[in-house]
Protein backbone atom coordinates (compact mmCIF):
# COMPACT_ATOMS: atom_id res chain seq x y z
CA UNK A 1 0.00 0.00 0.00
CA UNK A 2 1.46 3.06 -0.52
CA UNK A 3 1.91 6.33 1.15
CA UNK A 4 -0.17 9.68 0.00
CA UNK A 5 3.63 10.91 -0.36
CA UNK A 6 4.70 8.24 -2.39
CA UNK A 7 1.54 8.17 -4.52
CA UNK A 8 2.06 12.17 -5.12
CA UNK A 9 5.91 11.83 -6.11
CA UNK A 10 5.18 8.76 -8.57
CA UNK A 11 2.33 10.45 -10.33
CA UNK A 12 4.75 13.72 -10.38
CA UNK A 13 7.57 11.09 -12.17
CA UNK A 14 5.59 10.07 -14.51
CA UNK A 15 4.23 13.86 -15.66
CA UNK A 16 7.51 14.42 -15.93
CA UNK A 17 8.73 11.58 -18.34
CA UNK A 18 6.12 12.19 -20.30
CA UNK A 19 6.57 14.56 -24.09
CA UNK A 20 6.28 17.82 -22.77
CA UNK A 21 8.20 20.11 -20.52
CA UNK A 22 8.01 19.88 -16.93
CA UNK A 23 4.32 21.19 -15.20
CA UNK A 24 3.35 22.24 -18.75
CA UNK A 25 -0.06 21.08 -18.15
CA UNK A 26 -0.21 23.28 -14.34
CA UNK A 27 -3.72 22.55 -12.62
CA UNK A 28 -5.01 19.08 -15.11
CA UNK A 29 -1.60 17.12 -13.25
CA UNK A 30 -2.13 17.90 -10.09
CA UNK A 31 -6.01 16.84 -10.75
CA UNK A 32 -4.66 13.84 -11.16
CA UNK A 33 -2.01 13.28 -8.42
CA UNK A 34 -5.03 14.54 -6.29
CA UNK A 35 -7.43 11.70 -7.60
CA UNK A 36 -4.67 8.88 -7.28
CA UNK A 37 -3.71 9.95 -3.22
CA UNK A 38 -7.56 9.75 -3.04
CA UNK A 39 -7.74 6.56 -4.90
CA UNK A 40 -4.27 5.38 -2.62
CA UNK A 41 -2.66 4.07 -5.94
CA UNK A 42 -0.26 5.92 -8.91
CA UNK A 43 -2.64 4.28 -11.44
CA UNK A 44 -5.78 5.71 -10.49
CA UNK A 45 -9.40 4.64 -12.36
CA UNK A 46 -11.91 6.38 -13.93
CA UNK A 47 -13.73 3.71 -15.87
CA UNK A 48 -17.21 4.48 -14.14
CA UNK A 49 -18.05 8.09 -13.50
CA UNK A 50 -21.13 8.86 -11.75
CA UNK A 51 -23.79 12.00 -10.97
CA UNK A 52 -26.45 11.73 -8.12
CA UNK A 53 -28.61 14.27 -7.65
CA UNK A 54 -30.80 14.55 -4.51
CA UNK A 55 -33.92 15.83 -4.07
CA UNK A 56 -36.45 17.39 -1.30
CA UNK A 57 -38.69 20.20 -1.04
CA UNK A 58 -38.45 22.75 1.91
CA UNK A 59 -40.96 23.94 4.37
CA UNK A 60 -39.98 27.52 5.03
CA UNK A 61 -40.95 28.26 1.56
CA UNK A 62 -44.70 29.35 2.90
CA UNK A 63 -42.16 32.13 4.37
CA UNK A 64 -41.64 33.46 1.36
CA UNK A 65 -38.19 32.18 0.77
CA UNK A 66 -37.90 31.07 -2.90
CA UNK A 67 -39.36 32.78 -6.41
CA UNK A 68 -41.06 29.53 -7.35
CA UNK A 69 -44.01 27.39 -6.03
CA UNK A 70 -42.52 24.08 -4.14
CA UNK A 71 -44.21 21.84 -6.90
CA UNK A 72 -41.51 22.78 -9.29
CA UNK A 73 -39.27 20.59 -7.47
CA UNK A 74 -41.18 17.28 -8.33
CA UNK A 75 -41.44 18.90 -12.03
CA UNK A 76 -37.76 19.33 -12.02
CA UNK A 77 -37.54 15.60 -10.97
CA UNK A 78 -38.94 14.69 -13.78
CA UNK A 79 -37.54 16.98 -16.05
CA UNK A 80 -33.77 14.77 -15.27
CA UNK A 81 -35.47 11.60 -15.64
CA UNK A 82 -36.67 12.11 -19.09
CA UNK A 83 -33.51 14.19 -19.99
CA UNK A 84 -34.61 17.55 -20.31
CA UNK A 85 -32.73 19.35 -17.52
CA UNK A 86 -29.03 20.70 -17.79
CA UNK A 87 -27.62 18.02 -16.32
CA UNK A 88 -29.48 15.01 -17.97
CA UNK A 89 -27.95 16.68 -21.10
CA UNK A 90 -24.33 17.01 -19.62
CA UNK A 91 -24.53 13.81 -18.21
CA UNK A 92 -25.34 12.12 -21.27
CA UNK A 93 -22.56 14.30 -22.97
CA UNK A 94 -19.57 13.42 -20.38
CA UNK A 95 -21.02 9.59 -19.96
CA UNK A 96 -22.23 10.03 -16.41
CA UNK A 97 -24.16 7.66 -15.12
CA UNK A 98 -27.10 9.68 -13.43
CA UNK A 99 -28.83 8.73 -10.05
CA UNK A 100 -31.79 10.86 -9.21
CA UNK A 101 -32.51 10.42 -5.82
CA UNK A 102 -36.42 11.58 -3.77
CA UNK A 103 -34.87 12.47 -0.23
CA UNK A 104 -38.23 13.99 0.25
CA UNK A 105 -40.30 15.93 -2.49
CA UNK A 106 -43.83 16.48 -2.35
CA UNK A 107 -46.06 13.99 -3.31
CA UNK A 108 -45.87 10.67 -3.97
CA UNK A 109 -42.44 8.85 -5.55
CA UNK A 110 -41.71 9.35 -8.84
CA UNK A 111 -40.93 6.29 -11.32
CA UNK A 112 -37.56 6.14 -12.17
CA UNK A 113 -36.03 8.41 -9.06
CA UNK A 114 -34.65 6.10 -6.24
CA UNK A 115 -37.09 6.34 -3.20
CA UNK A 116 -35.51 7.38 0.07
CA UNK A 117 -38.26 9.91 1.07
CA UNK A 118 -37.91 10.49 4.55
CA UNK A 119 -41.44 12.68 5.05
CA UNK A 120 -42.97 15.01 2.10
CA UNK A 121 -40.74 18.20 2.85
CA UNK A 122 -38.80 19.39 5.99
CA UNK A 123 -41.22 21.53 8.02
CA UNK A 124 -40.82 25.07 8.83
CA UNK A 125 -37.83 25.92 10.35
CA UNK A 126 -38.62 29.57 11.46
CA UNK A 127 -41.35 27.63 13.50
CA UNK A 128 -40.51 24.09 14.50
CA UNK A 129 -37.02 22.58 13.33
CA UNK A 130 -37.00 21.73 10.23
CA UNK A 131 -36.64 17.73 11.15
CA UNK A 132 -36.19 15.67 13.96
CA UNK A 133 -33.04 14.38 15.27
CA UNK A 134 -33.88 10.72 13.72
CA UNK A 135 -35.12 12.30 10.35
CA UNK A 136 -31.25 13.91 10.11
CA UNK A 137 -29.76 10.37 11.10
CA UNK A 138 -32.00 8.30 8.94
CA UNK A 139 -30.96 10.91 6.03
CA UNK A 140 -27.31 10.22 6.92
CA UNK A 141 -27.44 6.40 6.78
CA UNK A 142 -29.54 6.61 3.53
CA UNK A 143 -26.81 8.78 1.86
CA UNK A 144 -24.45 6.17 3.31
CA UNK A 145 -26.50 2.94 1.64
CA UNK A 146 -26.29 4.51 -1.61
CA UNK A 147 -22.43 5.24 -1.61
CA UNK A 148 -22.07 1.54 -0.61
CA UNK A 149 -23.95 0.49 -3.13
CA UNK A 150 -22.25 3.25 -5.70
CA UNK A 151 -19.94 1.38 -8.15
CA UNK A 152 -18.66 4.29 -10.12
CA UNK A 153 -14.62 5.26 -9.53
CA UNK A 154 -16.16 9.22 -8.93
CA UNK A 155 -18.84 10.54 -8.02
CA UNK A 156 -20.15 14.10 -8.18
CA UNK A 157 -23.45 15.31 -5.87
CA UNK A 158 -25.85 17.78 -6.87
CA UNK A 159 -29.44 18.93 -6.17
CA UNK A 160 -33.12 20.04 -6.64
CA UNK A 161 -35.47 21.59 -3.84
CA UNK A 162 -37.23 24.54 -4.00
CA UNK A 163 -36.35 26.44 -0.59
CA UNK A 164 -33.02 25.13 -0.34
CA UNK A 165 -30.73 28.07 -0.88
CA UNK A 166 -32.41 29.21 2.86
CA UNK A 167 -31.44 26.10 4.28
CA UNK A 168 -28.21 26.17 2.79
CA UNK A 169 -27.59 29.30 3.77
CA UNK A 170 -29.03 28.99 7.49
CA UNK A 171 -26.32 26.09 7.67
CA UNK A 172 -23.84 27.73 6.52
CA UNK A 173 -24.19 30.60 8.95
CA UNK A 174 -24.66 27.81 11.70
CA UNK A 175 -21.06 26.20 10.91
CA UNK A 176 -19.32 28.87 10.40
CA UNK A 177 -20.35 32.25 11.96
CA UNK A 178 -20.94 33.98 9.04
CA UNK A 179 -24.14 36.43 9.15
CA UNK A 180 -27.23 36.07 7.14
CA UNK A 181 -26.13 39.44 5.51
CA UNK A 182 -23.42 37.04 4.23
CA UNK A 183 -24.83 34.30 3.51
CA UNK A 184 -28.34 34.79 1.86
CA UNK A 185 -28.56 35.29 -1.40
CA UNK A 186 -30.79 35.52 -4.95
CA UNK A 187 -30.92 31.60 -5.18
CA UNK A 188 -33.32 31.11 -7.99
CA UNK A 189 -34.08 34.69 -8.94
CA UNK A 190 -35.61 36.03 -5.61
CA UNK A 191 -36.55 39.42 -6.04
CA UNK A 192 -35.03 42.45 -3.68
CA UNK A 193 -38.33 42.17 -2.07
CA UNK A 194 -37.97 38.30 -1.73
CA UNK A 195 -34.25 38.42 -0.49
CA UNK A 196 -35.12 40.39 2.86
CA UNK A 197 -38.24 37.77 3.33
CA UNK A 198 -35.60 35.00 2.97
CA UNK A 199 -32.89 37.09 4.81
CA UNK A 200 -35.38 37.71 8.00
CA UNK A 201 -36.44 33.76 7.61
CA UNK A 202 -33.32 32.48 8.13
CA UNK A 203 -32.46 35.16 10.89
CA UNK A 204 -35.14 33.79 12.81
CA UNK A 205 -34.41 30.42 12.45
CA UNK A 206 -30.42 31.05 13.59
CA UNK A 207 -32.51 32.77 16.14
CA UNK A 208 -34.65 30.08 17.25
CA UNK A 209 -32.53 26.91 16.71
CA UNK A 210 -29.27 28.88 18.27
CA UNK A 211 -29.30 25.95 21.16
CA UNK A 212 -28.87 23.35 18.44
CA UNK A 213 -25.76 24.39 16.94
CA UNK A 214 -23.12 22.74 19.62
CA UNK A 215 -24.14 19.25 17.93
CA UNK A 216 -23.31 19.10 14.08
CA UNK A 217 -26.66 16.41 13.85
CA UNK A 218 -28.78 18.91 15.76
CA UNK A 219 -28.13 21.83 13.15
CA UNK A 220 -28.76 19.52 10.38
CA UNK A 221 -31.91 19.06 12.20
CA UNK A 222 -32.62 21.96 12.92
CA UNK A 223 -32.23 23.85 9.62
CA UNK A 224 -31.45 21.66 7.00
CA UNK A 225 -32.94 20.04 4.14
CA UNK A 226 -33.80 16.10 3.70
CA UNK A 227 -31.51 16.09 0.91
CA UNK A 228 -29.01 18.16 2.44
CA UNK A 229 -28.67 15.47 5.07
CA UNK A 230 -28.91 12.66 2.48
CA UNK A 231 -26.06 14.08 0.48
CA UNK A 232 -23.77 14.50 3.25
CA UNK A 233 -24.19 11.01 4.42
CA UNK A 234 -23.22 10.00 0.90
CA UNK A 235 -20.05 12.24 0.84
CA UNK A 236 -19.20 10.65 4.05
CA UNK A 237 -19.21 6.95 3.18
CA UNK A 238 -17.72 7.65 0.21
CA UNK A 239 -14.67 9.52 1.74
CA UNK A 240 -14.67 6.09 4.14
CA UNK A 241 -14.69 3.92 1.05
CA UNK A 242 -11.23 6.02 -0.45
CA UNK A 243 -14.15 7.61 -3.52
CA UNK A 244 -13.50 10.78 -4.66
CA UNK A 245 -16.48 13.50 -4.80
CA UNK A 246 -16.98 16.22 -6.74
CA UNK A 247 -18.70 18.95 -5.12
CA UNK A 248 -21.18 21.06 -7.08
CA UNK A 249 -21.90 24.56 -5.56
CA UNK A 250 -23.42 26.85 -2.75
CA UNK A 251 -26.00 24.09 -1.45
CA UNK A 252 -23.47 21.17 -2.39
CA UNK A 253 -21.05 23.10 0.08
CA UNK A 254 -23.25 23.57 2.77
CA UNK A 255 -23.22 19.55 3.10
CA UNK A 256 -19.63 19.34 2.96
CA UNK A 257 -19.89 21.71 5.71
CA UNK A 258 -21.84 19.24 7.58
CA UNK A 259 -20.07 16.36 6.27
CA UNK A 260 -16.74 18.11 7.84
CA UNK A 261 -17.98 18.68 11.04
CA UNK A 262 -19.00 15.38 11.84
CA UNK A 263 -15.97 14.09 10.40
CA UNK A 264 -13.15 16.32 9.45
CA UNK A 265 -11.22 13.80 7.53
CA UNK A 266 -13.61 13.56 4.40
CA UNK A 267 -12.33 17.02 2.63
CA UNK A 268 -9.66 15.29 1.30
CA UNK A 269 -11.44 13.02 -0.80
CA UNK A 270 -12.77 16.28 -2.81
CA UNK A 271 -12.67 18.30 -5.58
CA UNK A 272 -14.37 21.54 -5.46
CA UNK A 273 -15.69 21.87 -9.26
CA UNK A 274 -16.57 25.90 -9.46
CA UNK A 275 -17.32 29.04 -7.85
CA UNK A 276 -21.15 29.97 -8.06
CA UNK A 277 -22.10 33.02 -8.08
CA UNK A 278 -24.53 32.52 -5.24
CA UNK A 279 -23.28 34.90 -2.66
CA UNK A 280 -21.21 33.95 -0.07
CA UNK A 281 -20.20 30.77 -2.11
CA UNK A 282 -16.58 32.20 -2.87
CA UNK A 283 -16.30 32.85 1.36
CA UNK A 284 -17.39 29.49 1.98
CA UNK A 285 -14.61 27.83 -0.21
CA UNK A 286 -12.23 29.65 2.05
CA UNK A 287 -13.46 28.56 4.83
CA UNK A 288 -12.59 24.85 3.27
CA UNK A 289 -9.29 25.57 2.18
CA UNK A 290 -11.00 24.70 -1.07
CA UNK A 291 -9.72 25.72 -4.72
CA UNK A 292 -12.34 25.71 -7.10
CA UNK A 293 -11.47 24.11 -10.51
CA UNK A 294 -13.94 26.44 -12.78
CA UNK A 295 -15.12 29.70 -12.61
CA UNK A 296 -18.07 30.21 -14.73
CA UNK A 297 -20.46 32.23 -13.18
CA UNK A 298 -22.72 29.59 -12.91
CA UNK A 299 -25.56 29.25 -10.16
CA UNK A 300 -27.32 26.81 -11.45
CA UNK A 301 -27.26 23.49 -8.94
CA UNK A 302 -27.99 19.74 -10.31
CA UNK A 303 -25.01 18.73 -10.30
CA UNK A 304 -23.95 21.12 -13.72
CA UNK A 305 -20.54 22.31 -12.37
CA UNK A 306 -19.39 19.32 -11.38
CA UNK A 307 -20.45 17.62 -14.38
CA UNK A 308 -18.05 19.91 -16.55
CA UNK A 309 -15.72 19.41 -13.57
CA UNK A 310 -15.10 15.67 -13.73
CA UNK A 311 -15.40 16.30 -17.56
CA UNK A 312 -12.06 18.09 -17.05
CA UNK A 313 -10.57 15.69 -14.71
CA UNK A 314 -11.41 12.47 -16.83
CA UNK A 315 -9.50 14.56 -19.88
CA UNK A 316 -6.67 14.72 -17.51
CA UNK A 317 -6.56 10.86 -16.47
CA UNK A 318 -6.59 10.24 -20.12
CA UNK A 319 -3.60 12.69 -20.97
CA UNK A 320 -1.66 11.09 -17.71
CA UNK A 321 -2.89 7.47 -19.11
CA UNK A 322 -1.88 7.88 -22.39
CA UNK A 323 0.04 9.99 -23.60
CA UNK A 324 3.89 8.60 -24.38
CA UNK A 325 6.82 9.37 -22.67
CA UNK A 326 10.35 10.40 -23.85
CA UNK A 327 11.86 6.82 -23.95
CA UNK A 328 8.94 5.46 -25.89
CA UNK A 329 8.48 8.38 -28.69
CA UNK A 330 12.03 8.91 -28.83
CA UNK A 331 12.14 12.04 -28.49
CA UNK A 332 14.98 13.81 -26.93
CA UNK A 333 14.58 15.07 -22.99
CA UNK A 334 15.26 18.48 -22.23
CA UNK A 335 18.82 19.34 -21.10
CA UNK A 336 17.98 20.97 -17.76
CA UNK A 337 15.75 18.18 -16.84
CA UNK A 338 18.03 15.56 -17.12
CA UNK A 339 20.48 17.11 -14.73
Amino acid sequence: MHTRTDVRRIVEERWNSLTKPPGSLGRLETLVADLAEMQGTPEPKLDRKAMYIFCGDHGSTVEGTSAWPSEVTAQMVRNFLRGGAAISVLGKSTGLELTVVDCGVLGPPIAGAVNRKIAQGTRNFVQEPAMTRAQAQQALDHGAALAGECQADIAGVGEMGIGNTASASALISAFTGLTPADTVGHGAGVSAEGLLRKRAAVEAALTRHKAAFADPLDTLAAVGGFEIATMAGFVLESAALRRPIVVDGFITSAAVLAARALSPDVVNYLFYSHCSAERAHRRVLEILGAEPILDLGMRLGEGSGAALAINLIAQAHGLYTNMATFEQAAVAESKESAL
